[in-house]
């Protein structure tokens, strides 16, 4: 080992150790790789940010705007309306819902996927009454197989393809993927409708679990002559009662005033329809002199023609995470009322008021229903409830799909480079208004882009000094004597677990080159342990720092860090079991 090589190893060491230690995020780390290699001279400043001009990086980019596209056109609406029938048989709606999301992630970025079906997914748990848990672990997990399937499933199959291409002057094609990575999609799918029972769920909900009953929360008391909420205005009365009861109706004779101003007059004899926890229900009555009415609150009695009821899940990326209900003002600025909260399939215990917001938290709010999609959309809230699927927008659906399937054909007929075709492709989805352009920059993961165009000099940087080659050696000193099946499977496993602890990305950069010199050493084709590569640097099933569509869930399901080798595991080794076989059949040695 020469001194360029032992350089290359201490920061390639240091690198793998930051990406695990997760101290920084990832795009940092690669970023400091980057630098790293540059200062100490292993690459020259000229060369140093190439790779944010990859075609990778650029096929990434144009494919997450298409992602948003095919969004906004409405194309999970479609989805949604096709697995409707399967109300109550969970164990299909498992299956339904994990298919569902390998098919969009075929096309798609797998997050993005996971991200449209997140919702449909808690819908589904929390109106038919199972714990969430049982099956977003399956939703994510879906949304990464599905990615093997083609080659903008999933970066990690564009930087193999096109290290081919480096290496041999032709890239594998948009369907190169497709035999052995839908193979293993249908073995994994199959595994997945029932690999959630080897997941602890106890204490996370269940079938006997019911995430809101209105008669818990929301409560009729009349208002007598002598109460002092006669006369007072609703904020007033809420003052009264610390703020942890909101009025959210007000009957006076046979008018109802829903999601009432807090400038609104009580009056003797009207009936308000209260929320809050029972606890803080008696205070206020015992603070306020009002009266207990008889009759339990419908679901009815909350809603009107203008104003609405809807349940919403909090997004990953909302801003309501770490803060309270009385924190945000819901009421006062966005004209929302909060009548129920409910984490991993339960009722919260605590007063809903002090509650602090996470992830995957599933909400009951009241406001104007006009305005209900706009304010759930600033707030990053996801709506629950069926949707209109996609009527009048069947033009949009039709010229997006027709936009992307162009591009497809211009590559696979190699008229267009990927990243070209892919690129017009969302440039034609912005002129024909489909995307808006601030929506185009938004799409984009910026830190996958930075991470992507940090590593790929950083990679070059290991081939180029040899120490891709002494790990090659080392790969081939361990297993001398099992023959190149063997080998094969042993770049398998180590991609796999080396992408359970880093970014699947880096692992693909990194790995590429080491595939392709153990084959040159075996003296065998390299298609197939590039193959190797791809699918090990997408199947991070082990840990939630592996993929980000495993963190996505992580919350929402309530999973412990320890869950995910429970399930992923046993998907490993059938993964394993299935891709060797096939990448020899369709890529021989």
């Amino acid at each position: 080992m020469n001194g360029e090589q032992a350089l290359a190893f201490g920061i390639l060491a240091v690198t793998f150790v930051l990406f695990v230690w997760a101290r920084w995020r990832y795009d940092v780390v690669a970023l400091l790789a980057l630098l790293a290699v540059t200062l100490s001279g292993l690459t020259t400043p000229t060369d140093a940010f190439l790779g944010f001009v990859h075609p990778a990086v650029l096929t990434v980019a144009a494919v997450l705007v298409l992602s948003r596209a095919l969004q906004n056109a409405g194309i999970v609406d479609v989805v949604v309306q096709l697995i409707a029938p399967l109300r109550g048989r969970v164990t299909l709606q498992i299956a339904a819902q994990t298919t569902a999301v390998a098919i969009l992630s075929s096309f798609m970025n797998n997050v993005g996927a996971l991200a449209l079906m997140l919702p449909v997914a808690l819908r589904n748990a929390h109106r038919d009454g199972y714990t969430p848990a049982m099956s977003l672990m399956a939703l994510a997990f879906g949304s990464l197989l599905g990615g093997l399937t083609t080659l903008i499933g999933t970066p990690p199959n564009l930087i193999v393809a096109l290290y081919r291409q480096e290496q041999t002057g032709t890239a594998f094609g948009m369907f190169d993927f497709t035999p052995v990575g839908a193979a293993i999609a249908l073995a994994g799918v199959a595994f997945l409708m029932f690999g959630w029972r080897l997941l602890p769920l106890e204490g996370r909900g269940g079938e006997s679990d019911q995430a809101f009953k209105i008669e818990d929360y929301v409560t009729e008391a009349v208002v007598p002559e002598e109460s002092k909420a006669a006369g007072a205005t609703v904020h007033e009365l809420e003052e009264l009662a610390h703020d942890e009861v909101t009025v959210v109706g007000i009957v006076h004779n046979e008018d109802r005033v829903l999601a009432p101003a807090g400038y609104q007059r009580v009056r003797a004899g009207d009936i308000l329809i209260l929320r809050g926890d029972a606890e803080a229900l008696k205070s206020a009555i015992d603070t306020t002199g009002l009266k207990l009415a008889e009759d339990p609150v419908a679901f009815e009695d909350l809603t009107s023609d203008e104003i609405g009821v809807v349940e919403a899940v909090v997004s990953p990326n909302s801003w309501l995470i770490g803060r309270t209900p009385i924190s945000m003002r819901l009421r006062t600025v966005y004209g929302l009322n909060l009548l129920a909260l409910s984490r991993q399939g339960r009722p919260l215990n605590e007063r809903v008021g002090d509650a602090h917001f996470a992830s995957g938290d599933v909400v009951m709010l009241q406001g104007k229903s006009e305005d209900m999609a706009e304010t759930l959309a600033t707030l990053g809230l996801l709506p629950l409830a069926e949707r209109d699927h996609g009527i009048g927008r069947p033009r949009r659906l039709i010229l997006s799909t027709g936009i992307f399937a162009i591009a497809i054909a211009l590559t696979i007929s190699g008229v267009l480079p990927v990243h070209i075709a892919f690129i017009a492709a969302a440039v034609a989805m912005v002129l024909t208004n489909i995307v808006k352009p601030d929506e185009a920059y938004e799409a984009i993961d910026w830190p996958v882009i930075v991470l992507l165009g940090a590593m790929f000099p950083v990679g070059g940087v290991i081939e180029s000094t040899g120490a891709a080659g002494l790990i090659a050696d080392s790969i081939l000193y361990v297993s001398e004597g099992f023959g190149s099946v063997w080998v094969l499977l042993i770049v398998l496993v180590a991609t796999m677990f080396i992408s359970d602890a880093i970014n699947n990305n880096a692992t693909a950069i990194l790995m590429a080159p080491i595939a392709v010199i153990v084959s040159q050493r075996l003296g065998v084709n390299a298609d197939p342990f590039l193959m190797a590569v791809a699918i090990g640097a997408s199947c991070a099933f082990l840990t939630p720092i592996g993929h980000q569509s495993n963190a996505l869930v992580m919350e929402p399901g309530g999973y412990k860090f320890t869950d995910y080798w429970r399930m992923g595991l046993p998907l490993e080794i059938v993964i394993a079991a299935v891709a060797v076989p096939m990448i020899l059949l369709v890529w021989p040695l």
